[in-house]
């Protein structure tokens, strides 16, 4: 379960699946702009976009969740601007990637119901 009102950080930048706690963590600082340690969920994906991982800091030390889909790829959300390092992500979104859901279609599903 993803804590409400979370910050949640989605680098852009595919990574070495091998990478572990002190580079992610590094890299948390380099891509994002913020410490590992500060409370939000550092999202991290490799170069297939069938695996992801998840920083985070629990108040004891730091967490990493990996998850690797069997079939498909993670579907990444487009940035705002083209030189965009990371987007932020809501924790519903974040449910849904992980979930293998397609964000950008279901973002799109939610435009054309809104009323106009």
């Amino acid at each position: 379960m993803i804590p409400a009102g979370v910050e949640i950080y989605l680098a852009l930048e595919p990574i070495d699946m091998r990478l572990s706690f002190d580079r992610l963590s590094g890299l948390a600082k380099e891509r994002v702009g913020y410490d590992a340690r500060s409370g939000a969920l550092f999202v991290f994906f490799g170069r297939r976009k069938d695996a992801l991982k998840v920083l985070f800091f629990d108040g004891s030390g730091m967490c990493i969740f990996y998850k690797r889909l069997d079939r498909h790829t993670f579907k990444i959300p487009e940035p705002a601007r083209a030189d965009a390092r990371y987007v932020e992500v809501d924790d519903a979104t974040l449910e849904a990637l992980l979930d293998g859901v397609d964000i950008e279609h279901v973002v799109k599903m939610r435009s054309r119901s809104a009323p106009h």
